[in-house]
């Protein structure tokens, strides 16, 4: 029986081409990972000592003392966004900034000023509310406090709360 050439058993040819796809799948992969950047949500600076991130929490501790809580609310009919306070001290002639957070894409972020207005605080904007936003807010000048919170797609408000379920003693 004479030999035969590998090139003609078809194990050799699987072989081949499970190696391609592999290959190739890195590849794609590699791209895909690399096309949009690192994907931190997380916008506050952070001091880092060796392995080790520390973010500054002070606005956070200040918010909860103060007792602060908030309503956000996006009116695309009227193209509104506005801060309803609920709870807490606010200074109300002071304007806010409101941070809108894409939870994967940095460059779709947005950041409002918002004007005081009779019941909270406005601005003329129509932000996407086809995916979720990760939402700050915190005053425009000091004394620095900051609110969280998370707006589902497709939903209208959210409440703002501070990160911390109680401040130091």
């Amino acid at each position: 029986m004479p030999a035969s050439s590998p090139w003609r058993q078809p194990v050799v040819w699987l072989m081949l081409v499970m190696i391609g796809l592999v290959v190739a799948a890195g590849i794609t992969t590699w791209f895909l990972a690399a096309a949009d950047g690192p994907m931190d949500v997380v916008p506050d600076d952070v001091t880092r000592t060796g392995q080790i991130q520390q973010a500054d929490l002070d606005p956070d501790v200040r918010a909860t003392r103060m007792q602060l809580t908030a309503i956000v609310r996006i009116d695309p009919a009227h193209d509104l966004v506005e801060v309803l306070p609920v709870s807490g001290d606010f200074d109300h002639a002071q304007p806010l900034h409101l941070r809108l957070l894409h939870p994967a894409q940095a460059q779709s972020d947005l950041q409002l000023t918002l004007t005081p207005h009779e019941t909270g605080w406005r601005v003329q904007a129509t932000p996407s509310l086809d995916h979720d936003w990760q939402i700050q807010l915190e005053p425009a000048s000091p004394p620095r406090w900051r609110l969280h919170g998370r707006l589902p797609k497709g939903q209208q408000a959210a409440h703002l709360h501070p990160a911390l379920a109680s401040g130091p003693p």
